[in-house]
């Protein structure tokens, strides 16, 4: 199964899930007690705060297919299948090193270039630091999102 349909199918089960605690939310704020009034704020605010959570990441995910399918029209993303890799599936680390090496000096030499935050994060990613591979692609979509770079 795809990436996409597994996330839209998170999703769907995450909405379902949300419609079910507001109407427990609802259930509690309507027994007029005061706890029941202030678990039912609690339990209500737990969906605002599921549906911004899955809002947001919904939304990197699409940006960032939007852009790796637009550097692959313009011919930029490479194909990494060549890294040694070990039994594992991972990435050798000597070889994510490089590629990382590799890509954080072409980000120094072009800074405002989204397309280089964008390899950069797929080096993190392929190096295993899932972390800083999101923060890098929170940047290169910035930098996409940017006026001068909307065609």
């Amino acid at each position: 199964m795809r990436t996409r349909s597994v996330a839209f199918l998170i999703t769907a089960a995450l909405a379902v899930y949300f419609v079910l605690l507001g109407g427990r939310a609802v259930v509690l704020l309507g027994t007029g007690d005061p706890v029941g009034i202030g678990l039912g704020i609690g339990v209500l605010v737990l969906p605002v705060i599921g549906v911004w959570i899955a809002w947001t990441n919904l939304r990197f995910g699409f940006v960032t297919e939007r852009m790796a399918r637009r550097l692959d029209a313009e011919g930029g993303l490479p194909d990494v299948s060549d890294l040694p890799r070990r039994p594992s599936g991972r990435v050798e680390r000597d070889a994510a090193d490089a590629l990382f090496e590799r890509r954080s000096a072409e980000v120094e030499e072009s800074p405002e270039d989204w397309r280089r935050w964008f390899l950069l994060a797929q080096a993190y990613d392929l190096a295993g630091d899932r972390g800083r591979a999101r923060e890098t692609m929170r940047r290169a979509i910035e930098l996409f999102q940017a006026p001068s770079n909307q065609v």
